[in-house]
């Protein structure tokens, strides 16, 4: 799968009405149209290009965002999140995580309490994560047998958030401020 045809599956998943679970459902429903070997290089894809995202300020980030908590499985659907966002924004993000305080989403988010956050406005695409071995299961009818195929084909997917670039203390105030000041300003006029 191209990163052209992975982008366009990912944005017109995005574009769909209803809720994130909703455009996940309309992805699993596009690639149950592929043949089995796509719905692997989907995922494939996928994994590629969250990874991107798998960085100590990226995480720092997201801190912020969720008002100071961020745990792993929360910073992973927040890094599926992000390709909502789309492939442009996405790459700006994931090369300077600060320039989130510049996207309409986050900006949204920053001006209203968190408590009165909805679902479709909380920084996550959890099912986003389940697309292709739903679709792989539709198409084959195995349960469980994308994780199979894509072991066959030698990938070992990760399931937790492990960044591999310059730890740092992503809950240490000031170091917080040092790596992202445009977003720690943004969030920290924000209404409790």
């Amino acid at each position: 799968m191209t990163e052209e045809a992975f982008w366009l599956l990912i944005t017109r998943a995005a574009e769909q009405p209803g809720d994130r679970d909703e455009q996940s459902e309309w992805l699993t429903e596009e690639l149950t149209r592929l043949p089995v070997e796509q719905i692997v290089a989907f995922q494939v894809k996928l994994s590629e290009v969250r990874l991107r995202a798998d960085t100590w300020p990226m995480w720092a980030a997201a801190r912020i965002i969720q008002d100071g908590f961020c745990s792993d499985d929360s910073f992973w659907y927040f890094q599926l999140w992000l390709l909502s966002l789309g492939r442009a924004t996405f790459d700006r993000v994931v090369a300077d995580p600060d320039t989130l305080a510049e996207v309409d989403a986050v900006r949204a988010l920053a001006s209203r309490p968190m408590k009165t956050w909805s679902d479709q406005d909380w920084p996550d695409w959890e099912s986003l994560d389940y697309a292709a071995h739903e679709a792989y299961q539709d198409a084959t009818g195995r349960e469980a047998g994308l994780e199979q195929a894509l072991l066959d084909a030698g990938h070992d997917l990760p399931v937790n958030p492990d960044p591999a670039d310059i730890d740092w203390d992503v809950a240490e105030p000031d170091a917080v401020a040092e790596h992202l000041p445009k977003l720690t300003f943004l969030f920290s006029a924000k209404v409790a």
